[in-house]
């Protein structure tokens, strides 16, 4: 009871709330989750002694206790100089349970915010009252809103060092409100604090009596914040993998186990797998602790159907077809905000694995609509994103996915791009809505097949891709081994890099995007001529693996054959019979391979041919002996 004897009502009970915080270096992200949980009441002061005592008088740069040793589990890391991870914390209050994730920094770290975004139903948004809003105090708004985050927590924190002056506090609110504005926040809380001595953390501080709204605890307990991760939207039961049981057990069990991400299910219950679009109802929902009678958002079961449709990991059930409201969108293009991670730039026409949910599948950015400024959200014309920028882009996938707009479900409308080469994470996207042009394609089936018409040859089609530093020999090994070919009634067509570039890319430069675009073509050229038959000799540098992996990955297994022209540099530029690399050195010709420009060489190329051991002629005579051998020259 109060002082005048009054019981209160009890204190609402809300759910789990995810929230995170995140801003700029040495704003007090850390600092302040300690802080909330000792005046909280949520560490005990023995464990606070210790800390203090393990932490040899450690304090923060302005002399007071650095209570971020409470929760950061990562200082020896970053002691050492390595990768810096999301700290998460769980912890409850009477009113409430909440998930904190501390978010790192550093710009170079802006991958692991966002991570921790696309999880989180509010963030915590720190500024240093003395420095105010910083270009990664703008970025991580912008993330934020991408990754779905609706409500929005400005802690301006260090008060104390600015006198707690409110004109201060006022000017930096006011100047985040203007730019979060066209962000699409619902709520934008403005809370000023210090963390070092705990004033508005917890309690409301004296200090600072011209602030009349609620503590940051007490507006994290009260919060009217949807959990964006517990959606009451239509069905979707995203398959993580098929479940067969050991070939040794007679079964016949096939299961599909995965995590029901919105809606309900119980057996009986017709559903839809996409991308496929089969029908099928709900026969059974198994558990390790067997069956049960129904199954709701974020449980992890196993569904067996009645029917034996072909369902596969990646894919997605949902309800029945003939609700349109129920279905996802099918596509295999689509427009998406896409958060770059790699430092290695986005390169439009290039070739990277998409994750979404379980699936893998090749995608390419088709087009770069344009890039967003994280000081001013002003959208500007670009040919590529660098590391930790944002723009809209429209992608192609390989094969349909079946998919919702981020904003109405964040675990099926969103995907991260790898690269191809170094698997690493390149790119965090979120979809916004499907490119309804590639619903009015379809491949048109032709009346003689490729192999019929191959056949009439006496061949089978074919891709030699000669790659190699300018002036290795590409094109003269390339046109004696046509010649060759053709003397032996072969049917054949030759493509090289000039003669295209003066025709059918005659718009493209030498930058790195133009040349991933101009291999992206040439492919595309090459696959049409292999379906008509023929083999086609490639003379192009095509300096990028990943370019000619996916090059590879347009053709029949055994169909593209990659062969190296290996000649060092130093014979190229004795060579340099175009006058080429006299240009580059003299700096008159930019972006030139081997230059200032990188070749990456083969690691394991299909035939590799040396010109400095063996002339031209013997090359080409070497390349047919092995088209032989491989069985794509018929007698």
């Amino acid at each position: 009871m109060d002082s005048t004897g009054h019981i209160p009502a009890p204190l609402p009970t809300r759910g789990l709330l995810r929230f995170l915080t995140c801003g700029s270096v040495d704003d007090g992200k850390s600092t302040l989750i300690g802080r909330l949980l000792h005046d909280a009441g949520l560490v005990p002061d023995d464990q606070l002694a210790q800390v203090l005592r393990d932490s040899r008088g450690r304090t923060d740069e302005e002399g007071g206790i650095d209570f971020s040793l409470l929760v950061d589990g990562l200082e020896a890391e970053r002691e050492q100089g390595i990768t810096i991870d999301v700290a998460h914390r769980f912890f409850a209050t009477d009113r409430r349970s909440f998930i904190v994730a501390d978010a790192p920094g550093h710009e170079q770290y802006t991958r692991n915010m966002a991570t921790a975004a696309s999880t989180a139903a509010l963030a915590v948004l720190l500024v240093d009252a003395r420095k105010g809003l910083l270009t990664q105090t703008r970025r991580h708004a912008v993330v934020c809103s991408l990754m779905g985050i609706r409500h929005v927590v400005l802690a301006v924190n260090k008060m104390d060092l600015v006198g707690c002056d409110e004109a201060v506090f006022t000017a930096i609110a006011q100047a985040f409100a203007d730019f979060a504005a066209p962000l699409g926040f619902a709520t934008v809380t403005a809370i000023p604090l210090s963390a070092r001595r705990g004033d508005n953390v917890v309690h409301r501080s004296a200090a600072m009596g011209w602030y009349h709204g609620p503590a940051l605890l007490e507006h994290l307990e009260t919060a009217a914040v949807e959990d964006g991760n517990a959606l009451a939207g239509p069905l979707r039961f995203l398959v993580d993998w098929v479940n067969r049981p050991s070939p040794d057990l007679a079964s016949d069990f096939r299961g599909l186990s995965g995590t029901l991400l919105s809606g309900r299910l119980a057996p009986g219950d017709a559903v839809t797998v996409w991308p496929s679009g089969q029908s099928a109802r709900i026969a059974r929902i198994v558990t390790f602790d067997g069956d049960r009678p129904g199954a709701q958002t974020g449980d992890a079961v196993t569904v067996t159907l009645e029917e034996a449709v072909d369902a596969a990991r990646g894919d997605l059930l949902a309800g029945p077809a003939e609700r349109p409201a129920e279905t996802p969108e099918v596509a295999d293009q689509f427009a998406a905000h896409l958060l770059w991670m790699a430092e290695e730039p986005l390169i439009p026409g290039r070739s990277y694995l998409l994750r979404a949910g379980a699936r893998w599948v090749p995608a390419t950015v088709t087009a770069l609509r344009h890039a967003v400024n994280v000081e001013t959200l002003e959208h500007s014309a670009a040919t590529t994103l660098t590391m930790n920028a944002v723009g809209l882009c429209n992608l192609s996938t390989a094969a349909p996915l079946a998919f919702d707009a981020y904003a109405a479900n964040r675990h099926t409308g969103s995907f991260i791009l790898v690269d191809r080469f170094s698997n690493r994470t390149a790119g965090a996207g979120m979809i916004l809505h499907p490119l309804h042009r590639a619903a009015n394609l379809h491949r048109q089936e032709l009346a003689v097949s490729a192999a019929e018409r191959a056949a009439a040859k006496r061949q089978r089609p074919a891709v030699l891709w000669f790659t190699g530093l300018s002036g290795s020999g590409k094109s003269t090994v390339a046109n004696r081994l046509e010649r060759r070919l053709h003397a032996l009634g072969h049917h054949t067509m030759m493509l090289d890099g000039d003669n295209v570039r003066l025709g059918l890319n005659r718009d493209l430069g030498f930058t790195d995007a133009d040349r991933v675009e101009n291999i992206r073509r040439v492919g595309e050229v090459a696959k049409l001529m292999t379906e008509a038959g023929l083999i086609v000799l490639c003379a192009f540098i095509a300096p990028f693996r990943a370019e000619r992996e996916a090059l590879r990955a347009l053709f029949p297994e055994g169909l593209f054959l990659e062969v190296f022209v290996d000649t060092p540099l130093e014979e190229c530029m004795r060579r340099d019979p175009k006058g080429l690399y006299a240009k580059a050195r003299s700096g008159s010709l930019r972006n030139f391979t081997g230059v200032d420009s990188p070749y990456e060489r083969p690691d394991a190329p299909d035939l590799r041919l040396d010109t400095t051991a063996e002339d031209a002629d013997a090359l080409a005579a070497r390349v047919v002996e092995n088209l032989r051998a491989r069985g794509i020259l018929g007698a």
